[in-house]
């Protein structure tokens, strides 16, 4: 697990040539066809090569949750494992990795009708202003959220409105159900020592994928009938952006200035969450040694 830009996949690859793993993808802009560049997809050839499960599973119009993927990778676990095999879980969506390790918390079910009110209100006042309000009915909540992370905000509300309790109440006191299977898991952290050059490298895969087509990408999925900016895939770094550029609503370089902003921003949250995860062990993907000391960890343990 790791920071977007941190080279997940490409350490992943490696450890793939060298252990008997399957990847299940830990990300919740991958399971959607379609939106590939601007996930940083692995590419057709070398998903044929190291296959990865979760990947493409589900059209940009559907909404999928982390009980959604805390369902499928059970099952994806215990496939692999049923085979032989080690399950090598990399992502960097850190919702979904404490679901499969912790499990989740029983909350009010989505309210499609509240979320509507709730977007519209952010349409006149702004996430940072409903953010704000957050903060006044659930304050440990708007500590832990971004003011510009709209779906967090919009499902703390969300809960706060359907409930009559903060969400961080029901984090607290609310048992947690329905845990992933029981596995040991060997918790790998790629954590760059270096803020400034993960920014760099965040700001050079950006303009990347502006060169390959990710302007035309965002064009094409705002051309699909019933598809929004407000469906949790739109919602997605550098997608939301975009799709006010294609919708003449900005120019390209406001919304490509935007994509960079909402990248950091997710990797300091990413960042946040790394701090919580108890028996981490961390590597700095940014040194040249760094798969070669993974491997050097997870060989006396594939061996025992």
């Amino acid at each position: 697990m790791g920071p977007t830009a941190a080279g997940k996949t490409d350490i992943a690859i490696g450890l793939c040539k060298r252990f008997p793993f399957d990847v299940v993808s830990v990300d919740s802009a991958l399971v959607y066809r379609g939106m590939d560049i601007g996930t940083a997809k692995p590419g057709a050839a070398m998903l044929s090569r190291v296959p990865h499960r979760l990947v493409d599973i589900r059209d940009p119009e559907d909404p999928y949750s982390a009980g959604d993927f805390l369902r499928d990778a059970t099952r994806e676990i215990a496939d692999i494992t049923a085979a032989g095999r080690i399950p090598l879980l990399v992502g960097g969506t850190m919702l979904y990795f404490r679901a499969l390790t912790e499990g989740l918390a029983e909350l009010p079910s989505a309210d499609p009708e509240l979320r509507k009110r709730i977007d519209s209100e952010a349409v006149r006042a702004g996430w940072p202003a409903l953010h704000q309000r957050l903060a006044e009915v659930d304050a440990a909540a708007a500590r832990r959220i971004d003011p510009h992370d709209s779906q967090r905000i919009q499902r703390a509300l969300e809960v706060f409105y359907a409930s009559g309790r903060p969400l961080s109440d029901w984090h607290g006191r609310t048992a947690r159900r329905d845990r992933g299977p029981a596995v040991e898991y060997l918790k790998l952290g790629l954590v760059p020592g270096s803020r400034k050059l993960l920014h760099a490298r965040i700001e050079k895969r950006l303009n990347l994928m502006i060169e390959n087509g990710f302007v035309d990408e965002v064009r094409r999925l705002s051309e699909r009938p019933g598809l929004t900016p407000e469906h949790p895939s739109m919602r997605a770094v550098g997608y939301r952006q975009l799709w006010a550029y294609v919708a003449g609503q900005c120019s390209l370089e406001a919304a490509t200035a935007k994509a960079l902003a909402a990248t950091r921003q997710l990797a300091k949250r990413q960042f946040t969450w790394l701090r919580t995860v108890s028996g981490l062990r961390a590597f700095d993907p940014l040194e040249a040694g760094t798969p070669g000391a993974i491997a050097r960890v997870l060989a006396p343990q594939i061996s025992g």
